[in-house]
């Protein structure tokens, strides 16, 4: 059970890389794959980053949170689930190539700040990992690579994809996202 949980925030936090990922694939004409590879070890590379400096940042305070650290679970799996909700459904998605900036971002620097972009929520759900009981390193890893492999394989297949994809992505994200909060308030409160 335990990897089940690991495995649908590791498929939660990649929604974001995803949708950016299938856009830029939308958007850019000649995608080969070692755009893809790079986008997928940026946004994977980052997803596995930011939750280990999340999780090293709620160690350091767990003694004085501990008391509340199930709301503080709750609360931050909620924001971050909640904006992956809203983000679906308030952002108009990309629809065709004339929806799309002049240059889609393969560039290292636009890329890099893409990668942090899609990559913050991940950071406040390491700091949940500090105060929840999923092994870390199992989160981390699996984050990272599947957040690698959906992103990679979104840049390459996004002119193939239904444009509304994007939407379904982000917002199955921020429930799963929701609902692991929950369980967590929940298992604290009910014990």
């Amino acid at each position: 059970m335990i990897y089940l949980e690991v495995l649908l925030v590791a498929l939660s936090l990649a929604m974001d890389a995803l949708a950016v990922a299938v856009t830029i694939g939308i958007c850019r004409a000649g995608i080969q794959f070692r755009h893809a590879l790079k986008v997928a070890l940026f946004f994977g590379g980052f997803q596995a980053l930011m939750p280990a400096l999340g999780y090293l940042a709620g160690i350091s305070v767990s003694s004085i949170i501990g008391p509340i650290d199930h709301w503080i679970a709750f609360i931050l799996l909620a924001i971050v689930g909640g904006r992956m909700l809203y983000s679906a459904i308030r952002e108009q998605p990309v629809d065709s190539a004339e929806d799309c900036p002049p240059e889609a971002p393969l560039a290292t620097r636009p890329l890099l700040f893409l990668a942090v972009a899609t990559s913050i929520d991940a950071l406040a759900a390491g700091i949940s990992l500090s105060i929840g009981r999923l092994p870390v390193t199992a989160t981390i890893v699996a984050t990272g690579l599947i957040t690698a492999f959906l992103s990679g394989l979104g840049i390459l297949l996004g002119r193939r994809l239904s444009f509304v994809f994007q939407r379904y992505a982000l917002a199955s994200g921020g429930v799963i996202l929701i609902l692991i909060g929950l369980k967590i308030l929940l298992e604290h409160l009910l014990v």
